[in-house]
């Protein structure tokens, strides 16, 4: 079993999903990441460098909540997607 422990308890798998350009960017549309227990999506982007992103309107949604809370820790097998700002007219 493929199971860590951290200082801040045990590891958490989350699945982190890009589209449009940033599944270019990291060449795959979903990534499985271990982290620690309590990690919090700021946290996670911040770690992927993301943070210039959101200022550009990536937006993120957390097993499949838009603009869900950013602080609160993640749980295991969350799935974070990361959604490309949608233009249009």
């Amino acid at each position: 079993m493929d199971e860590h422990y951290h200082a801040g308890g045990p590891a958490i798998k989350v699945s982190m999903l890009f589209f449009g350009p940033l599944a270019e960017r990291f060449g795959q549309r979903e990534v499985t990441v271990s982290l620690d227990s309590g990690t919090t999506t700021s946290q996670l982007v911040e770690r992927f460098d993301l943070g210039d992103m959101l200022e550009f309107g990536l937006r993120i949604a957390i097993d499949g909540e838009m603009d869900a809370d950013m602080d609160k820790p993640l749980s295991d097998s969350s799935e974070v997607a990361f959604l490309p700002p949608v233009s249009g007219g």
